[in-house]
């Protein structure tokens, strides 16, 4: 090749941003490359089952069913794409949220007036276009000033799945949150999730992954004003062949917030691949701010694969603290020594050390009947963990 040859090739290669900050973000797919598999954001995800999400090739044939079980005093609305209240919360950040932005026809809005407690949790379920059947959808979540509320998201059944999802926060707003990814065997879900806190707002976020053949979450977390306190937590438990990965990013752009991540997964069977990646950025303007984020992987069996990637960036040293953690490893033989000496059985001695694995997030849920659900479909996973 001749020097100008190189120089040509070298001015149309894409540079990879440095920084998550100078990441693009858009709502039209077409200013997005389409992603082959080698960029930072897409190394880990296996291309070829995405089913032609990521490159214009899975078409809609099929709608996303939501049914609503919400308090009353909680309004749900199905409004049209012409709606400005959509995309507040942010844009998309990858082609595929991209595509699903453009591609819903019609978008669920749940609305938390202000200063109202709700009564009891919101519940939205969303039922898959069906296998074989391909759907984009988009659902905003607005509390509003200084009104407090809990909200399920539950996503079940089959079929090829993209949407957007946005949490708005005003002044004051306590908002919990629980994503439930318990899709079938052949599902895939890629999920962009928008959370945008106001002044003084509080949001726990929680997302449970467990099912489904590659489920993609990547939740985006940013403070429009001072003050704002976001809890990111996650669990997630994959079999044999699932691929599901977790992608966050914290972006602290304002004075005095606090941001606090902690996510859990535990895999078994050959092929399970669980991803989980941890984006803080502290921006410049960002004095006084308090972060921290942990993952930990628990490797059940032989064949399974954690990949878990930390980054944070610190662009000002007037902040309260920053760190981040993430360790993967498989039972602790000293934990199963120490069940095992006082008389359990070593299959028995395994389950417990999951449970404890996995206690300290679902302690956190404070919605008793989705923790219990949850422990549930815990137990039925580890029925299948060989001794």
């Amino acid at each position: 090749m001749t020097v100008a040859e190189n120089t040509a090739a070298a001015a149309e290669a894409v540079v990879p941003a440095t920084s998550r900050a100078e990441r693009f973000t858009g709502f039209d797919v077409e200013a997005f490359e389409v992603p082959g598999g080698r960029e930072e954001n897409w190394r880990f995800t296996p291309m070829k089952r995405l089913r032609g999400l990521h490159d214009g090739t899975a078409v809609a044939n099929a709608e996303i069913k939501v049914d609503a079980d919400a308090a009353p005093e909680v309004r749900v609305e199905t409004v049209g794409r012409e709606d400005a209240r959509l995309g507040e919360a942010g844009e998309p950040s990858d082609r595929i949220a991209a595509q699903a932005y453009s591609s819903f026809t019609a978008a669920t809005v749940l609305t938390v007036p202000a200063e109202l407690r709700a009564s009891k949790p919101s519940v939205l379920r969303l039922t898959g276009p069906g296998e074989g059947n391909v759907a984009y959808g988009h659902v905003q979540v607005r509390a509003e000033a200084y009104a407090e509320a809990a909200i399920v998201l539950d996503h079940v059944g089959s079929g090829t799945y993209a949407d957007n999802i946005e949490f708005v926060l005003g002044e004051g707003a306590k908002l919990t949150v629980v994503s439930v990814q318990d899709w079938a065997d052949d599902a895939v879900h890629v999920s962009e999730q928008h959370l945008k806190l106001g002044k003084d707002a509080t949001l726990r976020h929680i997302v449970v992954t467990l099912g489904g053949d590659l489920v993609r979450i990547s939740p985006t977390a940013t403070f429009a004003a001072s003050g704002g306190d976001v809890e990111l937590l996650g669990l997630s438990f994959a079999d044999a062949g699932q691929h599901q990965e977790h992608r966050l990013f914290v972006d602290h752009a304002v004075l005095n917030c606090k941001s606090h991540v902690m996510y859990k997964s535990a895999l078994q069977g050959e092929g399970a691949h669980a991803v989980w990646i941890g984006d803080v950025l502290i921006r410049a303007a960002a004095e006084g701010t308090d972060t921290y984020e942990l993952n930990r992987n628990l490797v059940l069996t032989q064949g399974a694969r954690a990949d878990s990637v930390p980054n944070l960036e610190i662009e000002t040293g007037e902040i309260i603290g920053a760190g981040h953690a993430s360790a993967t490893g498989r039972f602790d033989d000293e934990q199963l020594f120490y069940l095992q000496s006082r008389g359990i059985e070593e299959e028995s001695a395994r389950r417990l050390v999951v449970r404890g694995f996995f206690h300290e997030i679902l302690m956190k849920i404070d919605i008793p009947e989705v923790r219990e659900r949850l422990r549930d479909a815990i137990e039925t996973e580890l029925e299948a963990v060989g001794s």
